[in-house]
């Protein structure tokens, strides 16, 4: 609960729950708050901001708020499905890497050193383009087993430092097995990292998947943010005076980024509490002082 609480009292958590909770809710309830098909045709094209049109029409004759709506969805499940396949694989390879040691933990290591020189985009690019035409979801699984690697190799390090303490020792000492040591005492410890590193694969997932359908790389039948942004550019919308069918999936993409690194940054707060405290400049009460430039820690 005292997690929580902290979690709670920070206002860029807060904003960040916020957001992403009102987001989800909207998309969810898309048809209840928009009674357009964000495929239909059936309106004239451009048509300017109206009462009937809240974000007017595309060049197809689309309504563009119904589009943003319905396309947060797919952005979100992008997000979502991305973050949690590439966490489920740091977790994976960084704790066998860690609690296995020796040879396994040297092909782990050389493994995730080869993912994480390669250059990212590029790569996500190429691979997507074989997969072309399959859905949202080769995108996805493309994002994923490319997005791991630097999760994997912070979960690594603090499963390795993990391994090392009494309570660790204590359990391979009384016989317990792999299994149970892993999962009953060393997750419980890295929850909170594994968390922020939730947050930032989802976040990694919603900026390539943007690029790559901004760049006409992925599906573009599909209707998210990214392909919103791909038809407005293809359709000159800035040329026609049409600025709000770029902005509103640029500002959507911006704000759903914004919350993720908002609760990645919380979390690790959280779950780290000598990093809130060198944010805050304040020492724990009763400790020495810690010297900073021009001013006093107080005690928090």
């Amino acid at each position: 609960m005292s997690g929580l609480r902290r979690f709670l009292s920070q206002p860029r958590s807060v904003f960040g729950a916020g957001f992403l909770l009102l987001l989800l809710l909207a998309s969810l309830c898309a048809p209840l708050i928009t009674p357009y098909d964000p495929h239909s045709l059936e309106f004239d094209p451009f048509l300017p901001l109206s009462a009937q049109h809240w974000l007017g029409t595309t060049a197809l004759g689309q309504d563009i708020f119904a589009q943003f709506i319905y396309g947060a969805r797919l952005t979100l499940l992008v997000g979502a499905v991305a973050g949690l396949i590439a966490t489920l694989l740091s977790v994976t390879f960084g704790l066998a890497a860690a609690y296995l040691g020796g040879a396994v933990d040297e092909a782990i290591n050389t493994l995730i050193n080869v993912f994480l020189v390669l250059p990212g985009l590029p790569l996500v690019i190429v691979a997507s383009a074989f997969l072309r035409g399959g859905g949202v979801w080769p995108v996805i699984l493309v994002i994923s087993f490319t997005g791991w690697a630097f999760g994997a190799r912070v979960l690594r390090a603090q499963a390795l430092a993990l391994r090392e303490r009494d309570f660790v020792q204590a359990a391979v000492v009384a016989g317990e097995g792999p299994g149970r040591i892993i999962f009953r005492e060393m997750l419980p410890n890295m929850a909170g990292l594994i968390a922020a590193n939730f947050f930032g694969a989802a976040l990694y997932a919603v900026l390539s998947e943007a690029s790559l359908s901004f760049i006409g790389v992925g599906d573009v039948s599909l209707v998210t943010w990214g392909t919103m942004l791909y038809w407005a550019q293809a359709k000159g919308a800035l040329l026609q005076g049409a600025w709000w069918w770029v902005a509103m999936p640029g500002l959507g993409i911006a704000l759903l980024g914004t919350s993720f690194a908002l609760l990645n940054f919380a979390i690790d707060e959280i779950s780290n509490p000598r990093l809130g405290e060198a944010n805050s400049g304040c020492r724990p009460s009763g400790g020495p002082p810690r010297p900073g430039p021009g001013a006093t820690p107080t005690p928090c």
